[in-house]
């Protein structure tokens, strides 16, 4: 079921140095870390003992991998480094993906969430407008306060895929696909002139997930076929593949990716997620992910549109 537009403002600092952010999720202190008692789900948040941070999820998106474990996928740091520009952050050095300088260490800023998601990360629209909502009040979101968020942002600059949840509003998700369809088909003509072969190629324009994305079609031999110089893919199919492969190569599982998806299909862990896939008008059908997952030897396909899947939230 579809959340209300009412969202819970928390306000706080954005924390940098030490850390590991990436294109969709940075740490958060909270001036009032009780805040977050308000939030369904709260009790599974679980606040950093060094120094109160919590991670975030952003809300509808979903950035190209930079650190799932050791794999990264195309596009990864330069989705980070566009979040830490947009946000205000400069002079950032990395050692490997840990921030160890940034100027300034950190932002003031807000979060308006209404949930943690399983794992515990409040799920979250980002602000750093200098004219912020009252803090700990709960505020409707119309599309000119989504505009202002960092999410907004990133589908807009074309480093992030448009990844929605039933628990997100129809009306934020209404926005949000539409702001992902006009990117997508402003990369189109880059597309056209890309080279053959996902992460690999090269356009014309700037590079955006749109531009490079192979999700409907590309090649899984091994973690280098959807690494850096790989393929990109849906973010969600990639930490699926990456958990498949390792299965594989640990001769944990003999089979196809789909299987595997279907033999991980126990609690709020599951990797079979029930989604959404929209039709015309508004005819819509709830499968599991991997029904929408052929495979045929090397070559594996994802058959939706992706902005016509809606996840269901666990």
């Amino acid at each position: 079921m579809a959340g209300s537009p009412y969202l819970f403002c928390i306000h706080g600092n954005f924390t940098l140095i030490g850390k590991q952010p990436d294109g969709d999720s940075v740490r958060f202190i909270a001036n009032d870390p009780s805040a977050f008692d308000v939030l369904h789900r709260s009790e599974r948040i679980k606040p950093s003992t060094v120094d109160g941070s919590v991670q975030l999820r952003f809300e509808g998106i979903d950035a190209p991998e930079l650190h799932y474990g050791s794999a990264a996928q195309p596009l990864g740091a330069e989705a980070r480094d566009e979040l830490l520009k947009k946000m205000g952050f400069k002079g950032l050095t990395f050692n490997g993906t840990t921030v160890t300088a940034s100027k300034p260490a950190s932002l003031p800023g807000a979060v308006l969430s209404t949930a943690a998601e399983a794992n515990g990360r409040p799920v979250s629209y980002v602000l750093v407008d200098e004219n912020l909502p009252p803090e700990k009040t709960w505020v409707h979101v119309d599309n000119t306060m989504l505009k202002k968020t960092m999410n907004v942002h990133m589908i807009e600059s074309g480093l992030a895929y448009y990844t929605v949840y039933t628990s997100m509003p129809k009306t934020h998700r209404t926005f949000f696909r539409a702001a992902a369809t006009q990117t997508r088909n402003a990369a189109r003509p880059a597309a056209a002139t890309a080279t053959a072969g996902g992460g690999t190629g090269t356009t014309t324009g700037k590079k955006s997930v749109w531009s490079l994305d192979a999700s409907s079609d590309f090649v899984l031999d091994d973690q280098i076929s959807i690494g850096p110089s790989g393929n990109l893919i849906l973010p969600k199919l990639f930490r699926r593949c990456t958990d498949y492969l390792k299965d594989v190569k640990d001769g944990k599982f003999d089979g196809n990716l789909a299987d595997w998806i279907r033999s991980k299909n126990q609690g709020s862990r599951s990797e079979n997620d029930k989604v959404i896939v929209l039709g015309a008008g508004t005819s819509a059908i709830e499968v599991n992910f991997a029904d929408l997952i052929q495979q045929h030897n090397r070559n594996v396909s994802l058959q939706a549109d992706l902005l016509d899947l809606v996840f269901v939230e666990k």
